[in-house]
């Protein structure tokens, strides 16, 4: 039977990425798999973490692959970075760039053996550029962090559906489905209890696999939508990034 995979942050965290697809998961082309973004930033292996899933596309997975707000942000520093004249041969980090870093974008930069945005190939660069926002099934509607419930169209809120933490969820503006998206850690308690529950509005996937030392965190979730059943991979990578908060 053909599944239906969502896999929400994974962080950098790479090994525990390449664990849970080839020991949990272990999809095959006629599965459909959906990454709900932050492929980056906080654990070690962001440029693995990309390089799986483009390798996946090359080998003709079928992946749905969204945008989450850490993406949108390198995405953003890149740019300057590029764009940026050096005065005087000084080459000077922007005031995104450290901001960039202090959540996590320096694991990234380390990842591609890189001190500048703008050494992270282009290639990479122009992928993420290149995500979805969100994606509609019969069921479902699956995006990284949410929807601007406040206006008539939620759809036309693209920043919303990347950064947004607190809102009160409309079904009658998603078509009357429920939601799935990542983006806010939650302990594995409350995501048992939303996928369960079919009562729930949305379920929300994240589980914060960087977080190693939070008791109910640390662990890459996937969640199979015909049997609404999931599977834990404990973080396997080392992470050094602690949250600021």
């Amino acid at each position: 039977m053909t599944k239906t995979w969502i896999i929400p942050d994974i962080h950098g965290c790479s090994d525990t990425l390449a664990i849970l697809l080839e020991q949990l998961i272990k999809p095959n082309k006629n599965d459909h798999l959906i990454f709900l973004g932050d492929y980056i930033d906080r654990g070690p292996g962001s440029k693995g973490v990309i390089d799986q899933i483009i390798a996946m596309q090359e080998n003709e997975y079928n992946l749905t692959v969204l945008i989450g707000n850490h993406e949108e942000y390198c995405i953003k520093v890149w740019d300057i970075d590029k764009n940026r004249n050096v005065f005087l041969g000084l080459h000077t980090k922007s005031k995104f760039q450290k901001e960039w870093e202090v959540f996590g974008g320096k694991q990234t930069l380390d990842s591609f053996d890189a001190v500048w945005p703008q050494e992270i190939p282009e290639k990479y660069i122009d992928w993420m550029r290149k995500l979805d926002y969100f994606v509609e099934l019969e069921n479902f509607i699956v995006v990284h962090a949410g929807f601007n419930f406040k206006i008539d169209n939620p759809f036309s809120d693209k920043r919303a559906m990347l950064w947004i933490r607190d809102y009160q969820v409309n079904v009658e503006k998603i078509h009357n489905k429920r939601l799935i998206h990542g983006h806010v850690p939650v302990n594995l308690e409350f995501i048992d209890l939303a996928v369960t529950n079919n009562n729930y509005k949305f379920i929300d996937l994240d589980n914060g696999v960087y977080m190693n030392n939070k008791v109910g965190y640390g662990n890459l979730l996937a969640l199979e939508l015909n049997s609404m059943e999931y599977v834990v991979q404990p973080l396997f990578d080392e992470v050094t990034f602690k949250d600021i908060f």
